[in-house]
Formats: C-alpha cells, sequence, structure tokens
C-alpha cells in the first residue's frame, strides 16, 4: 500500500550513517529535535489518501507532432524569425503553429496544452508581429499567475522582440510601487503583471484599462486556483475597448467553462492534448517517517544520493521551507527557498541557481512554484503533504516534463 521496502529502508537506514558517501558528517540531531517537537513537518490539514502518492510510472507514447513548415517559413516579420532561429528553434511546436493564424487575425482563442510545450512563444510570436509599426499605447495586457512566470515572459518578450523597437513594462508584486508608478509614465506596447500589481495600478489611476484593445490570461488554471478570478473580472469589466482575448491553459475544468464562456466571444479553440496534467511518466512513491525517527535526517540522506541531481521541495509554509532550507545547508547540501517574504530579487537569483544547477534544492512554498518552468527537474519531494489532490498534481508535475520521466516522493509520518 505505501513505499517499498527496499526504498523506505534505503533512506532510513542511511539516516543511522555518521558519515555520507561524500565524507560529511550526518546532521546534527539535537539542531533537527525541533522539528519533532513542532510535528516533525507533518501536514496537518490534507485531505488526500496516501493510495495516490504511490504509482509505478508508465511507458508513454510518445506522440510526434509534425509541423508543416520551418521556422524561417512562419507568416511574421522577418527580424522575429531571425530571433527565433538564433534562440535554436528550428520548427514552431504543435500549440504555436495551431494557434498561429487565429491570434494573428485578432481572434479570440482558448489554447490547451500542457506545461514545457511552447505557450508562451504561442502567443509572443503573433502578439509581437500586430504591434511592429504600432505606437506604444498600452496595447496589450499580459496577466500572470506568478512573479516568476511574469519575469519569464518579460524576458521571452525581450528576446523575440529584439531590435522591433517595441517597449514593454512589467509589474509584480516584491518591487517598488513607486518605481512602477514612473514607469507608466511612460507609455509601453506591452504590459506584463501579476494580478494583485495590476489591480494596485489600477486603482491609483497609474494604469487605465480602457487603453488596451488585447487582453493575454497565461496559465489561466492557476490564476483561478490561486484565487484571481475577482480580478480577472475586474480587468475584463475595465478593458471596455478589448477587441481580442487570448487564454492559454495547462488544465479544462468543468468549473471553469462559465467563465471561459463569459471571457470568449466565439473563441477558437485549440486542445493539443486532454490538457490534464499527467502524472503517467512520474514515478510516484512515499517514504515512511516511523516514530522516533528524525524526518530532516531522513530528507538529507535522500538529497545526498547522487541520483537526486535537482531537487524541488515542497512544504506548506512560508516558516517551513526557511527551516528546511536553513537545516539542509547546515548538513552541507547546496539550497535555496522561494516563498512570499523573499524580496524579488533574491527569488530571481535563487530560481536562477536552481536552474543552473548552482544549487542542488530548492525549497518552495506551492504559491511561489506555481508556473515555473524548470527543466530536468530529476525529483519532487513533498516534504510536507499537500492540501488537495489538484496542489499535488501541480507540485509532482515540476518533473517528468515534455515526456521526460520523473519521479516524486510523499513524506508520511
Amino acid at each position: 500500500m505505501f513505499a517499498s521496502a527496499a526504498l523506505t529502508n534505503k533512506f532510513q537506514m542511511r539516516n543511522r550513517t555518521p558519515l555520507n558517501n561524500r565524507g560529511q558528517r550526518n546532521f546534527d540531531s539535537k539542531r533537527t529535535s525541533r522539528f519533532k517537537s513542532s510535528g516533525n513537518g507533518q501536514s496537518k490539514s490534507s485531505s488526500i489518501d496516501p493510495k495516490h502518492f504511490v504509482k509505478k510510472a508508465v511507458a508513454q507514447e510518445v506522440i510526434k507532432h509534425t509541423p508543416t513548415q520551418l521556422i524561417e517559413e512562419l507568416p511574421v516579420n522577418t527580424k522575429i524569425v531571425s530571433n527565433l532561429l538564433k534562440k535554436g528553434f528550428k520548427t514552431p511546436t504543435e500549440i504555436q503553429e495551431k494557434t498561429l493564424d487565429a491570434i494573428l487575425e485578432g481572434r479570440n482563442l482558448l489554447g490547451l496544452a500542457q506545461t514545457g510545450t511552447g505557450k508562451t512563444a504561442a502567443f509572443l510570436v503573433p502578439i509581437i508581429h500586430n504591434l511592429i509599426n504600432q505606437k506604444p499605447n498600452f496595447q496589450v495586457l499580459i496577466v500572470s499567475p506568478t512573479r516568476e512566470l511574469a519575469l519569464q515572459i518579460d524576458e521571452e518578450f525581450k528576446s523575440i522582440g529584439n531590435g522591433l523597437n517595441l517597449s514593454c513594462t512589467s509589474l509584480i508584486g516584491g518591487t517598488s510601487v513607486g518605481r512602477d508608478i514612473n514607469n507608466l509614465r511612460r507609455p509601453s506596447h506591452i504590459i506584463i503583471g501579476t494580478p494583485g500589481r495590476i489591480s494596485d495600478m489600477v486603482r491609483q489611476r497609474a494604469l487605465n484599462l480602457k487603453n488596451f484593445s488585447v487582453l493575454v490570461l497565461d496559465e489561466f488554471d492557476r490564476l483561478l486556483d490561486m484565487g484571481f478570478s475577482r480580478d480577472i473580472q475586474f480587468f475584463v469589466d475595465g478593458m471596455s475597448n478589448r477587441k481580442q482575448t487570448v487564454l492559454f491553459s495547462a488544465t479544462e475544468e468543468k468549473g471553469q467553462k462559465n467563465l471561459i464562456n463569459n471571457l470568449l466571444e466565439n473563441p477558437v479553440e485549440i486542445r493539443v492534448r486532454t490538457g490534464n496534467v499527467s502524472a503517467d511518466s512520474i514515478e510516484q512513491d512515499v517514504v515512511v517517517v516511523k516514530n522516533g525517527e528524525n524526518k530532516m535526517n531522513v530528507l538529507i540522506n535522500m538529497v545526498r544520493d547522487e541520483s537526486f541531481e535537482k531537487v524541488l521541495v515542497f512544504a506548506e509554509t512560508k516558516r517551513w521551507v526557511s527551516r528546511i532550507c536553513r537545516d539542509l545547508r547546515v548538513a552541507g547540501i547546496k539550497a535555496d527557498e522561494i516563498h512570499g517574504n523573499k524580496s524579488q530579487n533574491y527569488r530571481i537569483n535563487a530560481l536562477n541557481s536552481f536552474k543552473n544547477k548552482k544549487i542542488q534544492v530548492l525549497v518552495a512554498t506551492d504559491v511561489a512554484a506555481r508556473g515555473l518552468d524548470i527543466s530536468n527537474v530529476s525529483h519532487v519531494i513533498n516534504y510536507q503533504q499537500p492540501k488537495n489532490i489538484d496542489s499535488y498534481i501541480h507540485r509532482i508535475g515540476r518533473t517528468g516534463r515534455a515526456g521526460e520521466s520523473g519521479k516524486a516522493f510523499t513524506f508520511i509520518n
């Protein structure tokens, strides 16, 4: 029912070893004793049956998209083509190819595709093309669920639109409000931001939603999961001159249908896959922490295994994220953390260090990690169980991307 004895014993036995294979001492039991006294890091509010945490990976039939055109054959500005080629693109992905014409034509669109399939470029390429030779008068509003994803979109815009004299302003939490207000005094072609900061700028009259003609809602499912439906409605109500709405999502839930229908009139609907985040390619198992065992020691010995090359660890609260990160570092493991109490610059640097393998472990809350596009994550570890199955699916979906295999472990104690 739970983890195999071999797997569980492997980590439990290593927990008793004074030295690991790198000659490092195991974690100081005196330091970890505080985890026991505060519940050993157990999530008390999870409603998930543990059987959902155990699943063998299923070999997936790789469905390859056969593009009908090369990048240089796309019906977009030659400078955009040149920038895409410099980025290493040779052919468009399926979602990019199937949504291009509709967005170029100014039609409303619903695009459903799994994370890592190129959705960001799918809307940026045609939007950038349509903006060429237009005045920078806040024509496009792109809404992202998280700061990190908004910055990723901003970086992608700058690389795809390089040399086209197009301007972009990012509005995200964790940065200076005053600086954002000053930046908005200079009109931009595109505003990219998170719902909270965009709403703040509108209410402070630094941003007028009536100026925008195009609305892009990226990672729509996560925007709703994170409670931004009212913000979305606020933007829609204020954009009285809106002519086009583009909505991209990884999943399509029944509860979203009414809102989607209200947002999109006669949309083109493109479904590259079913849209359900698939965990079939992810090996899922549990790590049972018995009474009297030190949970942090078990985690430390897990990540010391050489196969744990790039590890994302989840905890339920900011406080626990900081505790776990601190104690991993004391144990000699290169780790960093991202959560809402960290400044934006700190979060960016931590994320880049993880992407570039300067650190082995990134510890995060659910919200901080939503929408992150990180390649080659070898393992996801739920140090504390998520509250519901949707959160669990989103967490483990950080590994096993784009047809690759991955492993996910959930602590049970």
